[in-house]
């Protein structure tokens, strides 16, 4: 379904005045057809009574063909189930008034909770400002950017470990007529497509950079991740969502990881890992540095000539320095009266 936009449309004032003239017009032929033909007896006043009153009759459909726009708005128009076209921009525009308007979402509303709701759940559960705002829409079309924020998934990542992952994604519609007529309802189309998106790509990283783990495919381990490597996550995201809604018509403007956590049942064990690595670094630093420290007061001592120790005083020195520097407590002295050997 390729879209078409209705260019000369824009008559909506000459329209309405022409319309309230000729209603005016045709007011006044009837109360002067009716006095004429009550006082006089005229055949052609009754001739002006029964053509005003037909015009009256009838006068008012064409009102029922004009439309107004406001910026970013647009709205799809059918005649006897046949797409007509499409109004795009600010305006006051003028169409055949047997036309109606589609929008088969126009009563759903994709709220930053990432609920679906329709009109019928507002009105039943909601606010009556939430309800007015919903029945406000009509069955125009936004052409703004939106967005869209869908609940958190449990997903497991490419080593089996289960995450939770949040994602925004902003999007608009840039054509109309796919948007209506290639999808059911394109707002509850986005959202699926989007969860569907994220659990293939979230299916392809780690959590953590993880060693022998290929994320773009090309036979090669890289250190990509979820939490390391969030903009190209995201950046792929987007495309993985894009080549799926470009059917109906939707552009994804940006997609971003929102939430990101190890889901609650695997969350402490995690943490006991996390935190068993710091521990790990730490001392691996703590035992670079003190081996180092000890290597310089050996040094020193041999320079200056301050004391002559052998091997095995070489040994024990060595002992207890690590000992005092890599100690978790602060070490007791023990203080030797007596001779070094």
């Amino acid at each position: 379904m390729e879209e078409k936009i209705l260019k000369n449309a824009k008559k909506g004032m000459p329209v309405l005045i022409v319309n309230l003239l000729v209603l005016l017009l045709a007011t006044a032929g009837v109360i002067a057809g009716g006095i004429l033909a009550e006082d006089y007896g005229y055949s052609a006043a009754w001739v002006l009574f029964g053509i005003s009153m037909v015009v009256l009759c009838v006068g008012w459909i064409p009102l029922c063909g004009l439309r107004v726009l406001k910026p970013q708005e647009a709205l799809v128009l059918t005649l006897f189930g046949k797409y007509v076209g499409t109004l795009k921009g600010e305006g006051f525009y003028a169409v055949n008034p047997f036309c109606g308007a589609v929008n088969p979402a126009a009563y759903t509303k994709l709220n930053q909770s990432g609920d679906v709701s329709n009109k019928r759940d507002a009105l039943g559960k909601g606010s009556s400002a939430d309800a007015a705002a919903l029945a406000s829409g009509g069955m125009k079309i936004s052409l703004k950017i939106m967005t869209l924020n869908n609940n958190r998934q449990k997903i497991n990542d490419c080593l089996g470990n289960p995450v939770e992952i949040g994602i925004a994604v902003t999007w608009r519609i840039v054509d109309t007529a796919k948007a209506v007529f290639n999808v059911y309802n394109y707002k509850e189309f986005l959202s699926l497509q989007c969860d569907s998106a994220l659990r293939n790509v979230v299916r392809v990283y780690p959590y953590d950079v993880s060693p022998n783990v290929d994320t773009t495919g090309d036979g090669i381990a890289d250190e990509g991740s979820l939490r390391g490597s969030s903009d190209v996550v995201a950046d792929r995201i987007r495309g993985e969502i894009q080549k799926r809604v470009e059917e109906a018509g939707i552009e994804i403007v940006e997609a971003r990881i929102t939430y990101l956590a190890y889901a609650p049942e695997i969350a402490a064990v995690m943490l006991q890992r996390q935190q068993a690595s710091a521990i790990i670094d730490a001392r691996k630093m703590i035992v670079d540095g003190a081996v180092g420290m000890v290597e310089m007061a050996l040094a020193r001592l041999s320079e200056n000539q301050t004391v002559q120790l052998d091997e095995e005083r070489k040994a024990a020195m060595v002992s207890n320095l690590l000992v005092v520097l890599c100690g978790n407590r602060d070490a007791q002295p023990v203080v030797n009266s007596g001779s070094l050997y």
